[in-house]
């Protein structure tokens, strides 16, 4: 019923499509700005903390505990599981892992304490620039960064600028040969047929990309891992050694097949159904 900005604007959807909804904010919800982008968002909330006497509230702390080590073939829920098990302390992590980071936030919730940084606005290829930029404002923090295979080809030559300034820099790419996210986009849009060169212009097949050899043309330490044992072990290095490393990870698409063609009904279905019913499925997407 309420909606609380602080250093915000009022949320809009990444695309606009006709018939579709582009403001956020529920019907009869009442918008309130705390303090806008241009104003100061911690004295702002200092203050309403004062105000509420709320100064001396405990927070409810999420128990301190990591997903066990994965096994058997990669997958993109067992790199975001290898992740959670292994992220260092004070660690900052980047996420445009897109389509195959939906496990990511339940496999970290427990984690030690650390910084993350995601997607804004639906500027894609922001990642490995962040983490470039992260690395250079924090040299003394690890900085992990999960990028999609077709984000990180907007931005490849942030690797470079990784090698030039020796920054210590795991990226992480999801090598799935698909623009996964804009095949979901596409069965939104209600496209019911799509013909072959549409299709084209989705996938990353032709010729498949192979990420750790672009990665040691611009100087990064890069190995390729299809196995849950082999990631580990690589991040496990990665973490250890300084410098610029990446790691691609071979993992089959998480949205593909019936999850593809559901989605999408799925979401049309949410803001009718129960709120509970609602809530439930939308943890189940992306816990």
């Amino acid at each position: 019923r309420h909606l609380v900005l602080v250093d915000a604007k009022s949320p809009v959807s990444f695309f606009a499509y006709p018939g579709k909804a582009s403001d956020l904010v529920p019907a009869g919800c009442t918008v309130h700005t705390l303090c806008s982008p241009a104003q100061d968002a911690a004295a702002s909330l200092d203050k309403l903390a004062a105000a509420l006497g709320a100064n001396a509230t405990q927070p409810p702390l999420a128990p301190a505990q990591r997903p066990d080590r994965p096994r058997g073939p990669l997958t993109a829920p067992k790199v975001c599981k290898a992740v959670g098990h292994l992220l260092p302390e004070n660690a900052i992590l980047i996420d445009e892992a897109i389509t195959s980071g939906l496990m990511l936030g339940v496999m970290t919730a427990g984690c030690p304490r650390h910084d993350l940084i995601t997607l804004t606005g639906g500027a894609i290829g922001q990642g490995l620039p962040n983490a470039v930029g992260a690395a250079i404002a924090c040299p003394n923090r690890p900085v992990i960064a999960l990028i999609g295979d077709g984000t990180a080809m907007y931005t490849l030559q942030a690797l470079w600028s990784m090698a030039r300034e020796n920054l210590h820099v795991v990226s992480v790419i999801f090598n799935n040969a698909s623009y996964s996210v804009l095949n979901v986009e596409l069965e939104r849009v209600g496209a019911e047929q799509a013909g072959p060169k549409a299709k084209s212009q989705l996938d990353l097949k032709g010729p498949v990309l192979n990420f750790a050899q672009l990665a040691q043309g611009m100087g990064v330490h890069a190995v390729r891992a299809s196995t849950a044992e082999d990631f580990c072990q690589a991040l496990e290095y990665a973490l250890a050694h300084p410098g610029p490393h990446l790691i691609e990870a071979l993992v089959p698409e998480s949205l593909a097949g019936p999850k593809r063609k559901v989605l999408p009904w799925l979401l049309r279905a949410l803001p009718s159904l129960p709120p509970q019913v609602a809530r439930a499925l939308k943890r189940k997407i992306a816990p």
